[in-house]
């Protein structure tokens, strides 16, 4: 058993809101929210005085590519068809198993020290980021990026059934690259694959102009409706980036309760486009927030990316309260974990996973506290991440790693790498 006392609990039913609980933990499961009991301490294994700092649940990258952190600061200043074609692809094309799980596990490093819990993964060599992702004690979704590129498209339903039962901590959802690398027979077969289980779909989804008007010339329809055409969209999911979306395509969104993920730094960096959040959010689209991968953004930070949200959405508006942060916030944490169907790790609350992280407000940045999720999402930054649990576990502390890996040992491997493979 676990007791974080002496703090404040960021919640979030019925929006956010901050009480002086404490939480206990047995196991991976939160067993108790509520004021200091007088129970026998001594059958706690472990008791973290927080010192009035806060605890709330981890924030979850409702999209990435993780083993791309081998690209950063590689493959700067193109637009994304040349970045893709010039720069991504050529160089993915030299990567291994080892070097996807050496990669996976320099991300996970990232994701642990800005607060992030859990990963919602587009990426191949899906057994060695599986295994790095159980090796380091970290949760992840993966979804399957099928494209024409794929030697085998049928592996996915494989993949899917196995990765769905092969730990508590892994899943798998459907999904394709994108409209403009598949083609008509495998999108209907990942059609086919939804309608037989009955699952979501995602794809990367109308994020440059390109994208839009190469989708219009091939099918006489956006990329959204496109794909809702052919039931790609019948058991839900939902589009990453959503840049370039027409009233038709929200409206779509809305009345099939899809969700969006806004990734804003990604789009800012490839000038892809910014993504109308608050005008979709209006029509009742669902929104997560993702960084993308660490190729194109170049920075695994939550932190910037919900300051980036809101402050992109009040220019875009011309509304200084076109986004409010209480509601960016609650994009990062709970339907973030909602969009990935990993309910069990959307709050702090009885029965759901111990995925949480420690915020330290005793730092300048967070003072004074005139509003704590205000400051968390306009000030906040990673140094401010003191702990962050997955699933129960501690696996960062005060600026220590805990997943049975010395980090200077991963960079050097990683220097290693690059330096043979990449940059010879």
């Amino acid at each position: 058993m676990l007791r974080f006392f002496n703090g404040r609990i960021l919640r979030f039913e019925n929006g956010p809101h901050i009480t002086e609980d404490e939480v206990h933990i047995s196991g991976d499961t939160i067993v108790y929210v509520g004021p200091a009991t007088a129970e026998d301490k001594n059958r706690f294994d472990r008791e973290i005085d927080l010192h009035g700092n806060l605890l709330m649940p981890g924030f979850k990258n409702a999209h990435t590519h993780t083993p791309m952190t081998f690209l950063r600061s590689l493959a700067d200043d193109l637009p994304l068809d040349r970045w893709l074609r010039e720069a991504i692809w050529p160089n993915e094309a030299k990567l291994d198993d080892e070097a996807v799980y050496l990669f996976t596990k320099l991300g996970i490093l990232e994701y642990l020290s800005s607060g992030i819990t859990a990963s919602f993964d587009m990426y191949s060599h899906s057994e060695a980021y599986v295994a790095a992702n159980i090796d380091s004690g970290f949760r992840t979704v993966l979804c399957s990026g099928m494209n024409d590129f794929d030697a085998d498209p049928t592996d996915i339903e494989r993949d899917y059934l196995h990765y769905n039962q092969c730990s508590d901590r892994i899943s798998y959802q459907l999904g394709i690259h994108a409209e403009y690398t598949t083609g008509i027979e495998r999108l209907k077969y990942m059609v086919s694959l939804a309608e037989k289980y009955k699952a979501p779909c995602w794809t990367h989804l109308s994020e440059t102009k390109a994208e839009v008007e190469g989708c219009i010339q091939r099918y006489g329809m956006t990329p959204p409706l496109f794909l809702d055409s052919i039931g790609f969209f019948n058991y839900g999911g939902g589009g990453f980036h959503c840049c370039h979306m027409t009233k038709d395509d929200i409206d779509m969104f809305a009345d099939k309760h899809l969700w969006a993920v806004t990734n804003p730094a990604s789009n800012l960096k490839l000038a892809s486009g910014i993504a109308p959040v608050a005008r979709m959010m209006k029509r009742g689209v669902r929104f997560a927030i993702g960084t993308d991968g660490a190729s194109s953004n170049n920075a695994l930070d939550m932190f910037r990316e919900m300051f980036l949200t809101t402050g992109l959405q009040n220019v875009l508006e011309d509304n200084p309260n076109a986004c409010p942060a209480a509601e960016v916030l609650e994009m990062a944490c709970v339907n973030g974990a909602r969009c990935m169907g990993l309910e069990n790790c959307d709050d702090l609350a009885v029965g759901k996973k111990a995925d949480l992280i420690v915020i330290d407000l005793n730092r300048p940045n967070m003072r004074p506290l005139n509003s704590i999720p205000n400051n968390l999402v306009f000030s906040g930054s990673k140094e401010n991440v003191k702990i962050t649990m997955v699933n129960g576990r501690v696996l960062y502390e005060d600026g220590r790693f805990h997943i049975d890996d010395d980090p200077a040992e991963l960079y050097h491997k990683a220097e290693t790498f690059m330096k043979e493979r990449i940059r010879r």
